[in-house]
């Protein structure tokens, strides 16, 4: 594996790990969740740079359903991150108190709290259609035991499932909630878990529609008409 992919796996990775601990704001307290937040964004701009050659090629050959989706995906992604960004700051009440801004918390709050939900969604999805490639050394590491990976995947699926409907993850992605509700007698590891497997849930649903879309942007037998 060469340098450039290496960084690429390891700029990915944190990503995902600022990602669940940014769900966590108030049980990780505001200046750590404020510097995670801010690593965060440097961690997108490293990303699109190590990527930019995606970016190049953004105007230039077919669009398939599967390039549609994964386009529309990496868009929608992109801004629910600039307003992240500026939604963070207005609400910043330690790195970025400097600002001179005044006005606006409320809309910035509730953008706020919508962004991180619909971020945690399709995130994963992006990162599902990507899946096929962390699969490659899994299905080396369990060879002759291979059953065991839909096994486990069949497992993260259930306990995602559960995980969303009892942490009221559709109504927060719906707006229907306001503020985040945090049980500060749960250990963190719970609350870590939970939100890894509705994480785990999301790149399942990627990684399956990914095949889907890829199949369905096949040239059919016998040529075209």
């Amino acid at each position: 594996m060469g340098r450039k992919q290496t960084l690429k796996i390891t700029v990915d990775a944190l990503m995902t790990l600022a990602l669940l601990m940014l769900m966590a704001y108030e049980l990780i307290g505001q200046t750590t969740h404020e510097i995670t937040g801010t690593a965060m964004l440097l961690l997108f701009v490293a990303h699109h740079l190590l990527n930019r050659s995606w970016h190049k090629n953004l105007f230039r050959g077919r669009y398939s359903p599967y390039r549609v989706f994964q386009t529309a995906l990496v868009a929608a992604i992109f801004l629910l991150m600039v307003g992240q960004g500026v939604s963070g700051v207005m609400l910043s009440r330690h790195l970025f108190t400097f600002l001179p801004i005044q006005g606006g918390a409320y809309w910035a709050r509730s953008l706020h709290m919508l962004g991180a939900y619909w971020n945690l969604v399709l995130m994963s999805l992006h990162l599902g259609l990507h899946w096929s490639m962390a699969l490659v050394p899994l299905r080396k590491a369990f060879r002759g035991k291979a059953v065991l990976l839909p096994v486990a995947g069949a497992v993260v699926v259930l306990f995602g499932v559960t995980a969303f409907l009892r942490r009221e993850v559709g109504a927060y992605l719906l707006g229907q909630i306001q503020f985040a509700f945090f049980d500060f007698e749960e250990p963190l590891v719970l609350f870590f878990l939970d939100y890894l497997a509705i994480m785990g849930l999301f790149v399942w649903t990627g990684h399956y529609l990914g095949l889907l879309l890829r199949k369905l942007s096949q040239p059919r037998k016998g040529g075209q008409k």
